[in-house]
This record gives structure tokens, C-alpha cells and sequence, in this order.
């Protein structure tokens, strides 16, 4: 069962172009100049090309997803049962950061999360309070020291 979830990205975000480009040339009937319907068209298709790899690559690295059996940062997942405190738990120098990365990705905050074996690693998420509520509830749940 899926206890938090962030995408990383809208998948809408792939008609931004589509909708610039409409812009585009709606502006120009509007000022009364020639309409490049084919130019708009190519823009608009561009925009949305470049814009896909995008959305998907911060699908994949920087979702994250907390269910009853794993918390998973981007590629990575880390089982329920190695989960054991969220609550109080100090950040040491040089923690490990979830989900591959050297740092916290930009515009997300850091949760420090201490595993069974005692070390301390680094989730991240955008909404950091609603991720440590979910992962409290699941060390609750799975008997752990929360």
C-alpha cells in the first residue's frame, strides 16, 4: 500500500511547447501580420521532443515513493525493515544521500533516516514533513525503534 508519493514531474509538462506555440500564433493574427501555421507547428513539435527527455529523466531519478514494503529514492530502494528511526535522528558528516546522487537534488529537503545496522542516510523529498510522517508510520508499523 502506497503511504507518500512524489513524481518528480508532471507528465502535462510536455505541453508547454505545444501551448507557447499557440501563443505564438495567436499573437501574430492578433497584430495583424502573416500566421506561420507550419513554423508554429515545428516549434511547438520541437519544444515537445527536447521537453520529453526531461520529464523523463526527473520521473526516474527524482521520484520517490514510500509503500508498506520499501522507501524508494529515485532508482533506489531501501526495504521496510531496514528502516528503523525518523524521528530525532542527527545528520553525521558525510551521510550517504538516497537514490545515488552526491548531494540532496536542488530544491528538496534533506530527512536524516537511520537504518537497522545503525548507519544514517540522507532521504530527500519536496514535502520533507509529509515524507517523515510516512516514514514513521511505516517503522511503526514494522516494529521498528520510531
Amino acid at each position: 500500500m502506497r503511504l507518500y508519493a512524489e513524481s518528480g514531474v508532471s507528465w502535462a509538462a510536455i505541453g508547454w511547447g505545444p501551448v507557447f506555440a499557440v501563443v505564438g500564433a495567436l499573437a501574430e493574427l492578433v497584430t495583424g501580420g502573416p500566421v506561420h501555421v507550419v513554423g508554429w507547428l515545428l516549434v511547438g513539435l520541437g519544444l515537445c521532443v527536447i521537453t520529453m527527455p526531461w520529464v523523463y529523466a526527473r520521473r526516474r531519478f527524482l521520484s520517490l515513493e514510500v509503500t508498506t514494503e520499501q522507501l524508494r529514492q529515485g532508482r533506489e530502494k531501501v526495504p521496510a525493515a531496514q528502516i528503523a528511526d525518523v524521528t530525532d535522528v542527527g545528520t553525521p558528516v558525510g551521510a550517504r544521500v538516497l537514490g545515488g546522487g552526491w548531494s540532496v537534488p536542488r530544491k528538496y529537503d534533506s530527512l536524516p533516516v537511520k537504518l537497522a545496522d545503525g548507519t544514517v542516510v540522507l532521504a530527500w523529498a519536496k514535502d520533507v514533513e509529509a515524507l517523515r510522517d510516512a516514514l514513521d508510520r511505516l517503522v511503526r508499523a514494522t516494529g521498528g525503534q520510531a
